[in-house]
């Protein structure tokens, strides 16, 4: 059975590359999986360069933060699933320290105690993106798959806790997408139907309990989602000029560095959370699908590394690392385009910012490692 173009670039069963492509087997470097990644921060860095106006200093920055993510995704990469798997406790257990630290001793910026400065400033919470998907792993790597009750309420221990103290930060948007990534390795563990039927109706009571803890300016996004028009110039502002932005862009856009909303600063947050709408503006309809079909790639690429994977730690984390890359990219795109409430969430590998970009790229280090070092089965 012949594979078309696409399933050979997603399987890896593409012709060799010689010594470029032994030279990249031996850094355990997976070449489709690299070639989406750098295509997608290579269509990142044009949009990001109209997005910040131009500058070149601030595109140098974003270059140099990429350089940086893409050698600790080399250096991950090095670390076998095993390495990986026996220290994800002490990994866990000090991204919990470092959270606390946050809310004792951490900085606090545009009303939040998010970061940390010890010598780098950095956000504590970005780690627990992949610290808290390992942990999970981990702990279902010798257990019975599905997981029984007793499992299921150690998980829920595991999830709960970082994504309580990330809450309280209060950075409701990334503990809501932290939880999600230890929750998918639960689904992935396989998960009854009915107890995800189940799960889905608590959750209904369970909303109304969050909208008494959450922060007034929360409950704003929530209600301007429903009514934009409400407050145009105010807490409805953002999510309307995105669409305006989007909306205007067409099939084809309006030309690179040419889009009014986001050059005369109508559109807010344009170089981080709402570039997807400086992109639709820009490039149109046809520049968005380029981005999207990209990440679908990644992301299938991902998905086939998790098949492939020789044991239950690496199947589990490999699977949630590329789901919880789709969960990034759906609340963004969802929420530029008015479909969620507005939650800080960058687009991953294009939106300016430096520990985020860190975090997935080695992320994906995993994923390559996990990858190198299967076990191959003889035809």
């Amino acid at each position: 059975m012949r594979l078309s173009e696409t399933q050979r670039l997603i399987t890896g069963k593409v012709a060799p590359l010689g010594d470029f492509g032994r030279l990249i087997r031996k850094l355990n470097i997976d070449g489709p999986l690299l070639g989406g990644i750098l295509l997608i921060c290579a269509l990142g860095l044009v949009v990001l360069y109209s997005a910040v106006g131009e500058s070149t200093r601030l595109l140098m920055n974003q270059a140099i933060r990429l350089c940086v993510a893409l050698v600790a995704m080399l250096i991950v990469a090095q670390m076998s699933p095993d390495f990986l798997r026996r220290w994800t406790p002490w990994g866990y257990l000090a991204g919990l320290v470092l959270l606390v630290l946050v809310l004792t001793t951490g900085e606090v910026g545009q009303g939040a105690r998010r970061w940390l400065d010890l010598g780098i400033r950095f956000q504590p919470s970005e780690i627990m993106k992949l610290a808290v998907p390992m942990m999970a792993a981990w702990y279902l790597h010798d257990r019975q798959i599905p997981p029984k009750a007793v499992h299921l309420l150690v998980l829920a221990v595991i999830i709960i806790i970082p994504t309580v103290l990330i809450a309280r930060q209060p950075d409701l948007g990334t503990s809501l997408l932290i939880a999600a990534s230890g929750i998918i390795v639960i689904v992935l563990a396989g998960l009854s139907i009915r107890l995800m039927l189940g799960l889905a109706v608590l959750s209904v009571p369970g909303a109304f309990v969050l909208w008494n803890f959450m922060q007034e300016y929360q409950k704003q996004r929530v209600l301007t989602l429903l009514n934009p028009d409400s407050d145009p110039l105010g807490a409805g502002y953002n999510i309307i000029q995105s669409k305006i932005a989007i909306g205007s862009g067409g099939l084809f856009g309006k030309g690179w560095t040419n889009g009014s909303q986001a050059q005369l600063e109508y559109l807010p947050e344009r170089d981080t959370d709402f570039i997807f709408a400086v992109m639709g503006e820009e490039l149109g309809l046809f520049g968005v699908l380029a981005l999207l079909t990209l990440y679908v790639f990644v992301i299938g690429r991902g998905l086939y590394i998790a098949m492939q994977a020789h044991d239950t730690y690496s199947r589990l984390l490999a699977g949630s690392i590329s789901l919880t890359f789709f969960v990034y990219v759906f609340v963004n795109t969802a929420m530029v385009t008015g479909l969620v409430p507005v939650v800080g969430i960058p687009l991953p590998l294009v939106s300016f910012g430096g520990t985020s970009m860190v975090t997935l790229l080695a992320g994906f280090g995993i994923l390559m490692s996990i990858h190198s070092h299967r076990k191959l089965l003889p035809h």
